[in-house]
């Protein structure tokens, strides 16, 4: 699949410069490089879901009206409307 994407000049020249060191395409040293990274993250901790990655990381004291509240929205959702 072909795609554009935009890097900096900086990063474009030394990834061009060692896949050339290396003998091999760019194309081949970006595609090795993706994989490397999303094996890396797979292999790292989960980021935290919900609304807190949203709102940011706010410490447990100081969310614990807003938990309450959010949980006693939850609960009184039925399951049933979402089908």
């Amino acid at each position: 699949m072909k795609t554009t994407v935009e890097i900096p000049d900086d990063l474009f020249r030394a990834s061009k410069a060692d896949a050339a060191l290396h003998g091999e395409s760019l194309k081949q040293f970006m595609a090795d490089a993706l994989k490397a990274y999303l094996t890396t993250r797979q292999n790292a901790a989960p980021l935290r879901r919900g609304w807190r990655s949203v709102f940011g990381k706010a410490q447990p004291s100081e969310i614990e009206e807003i938990e309450e509240i959010v949980a006693q929205e939850f609960g009184q959702v039925d399951p049933e409307d979402w089908l």
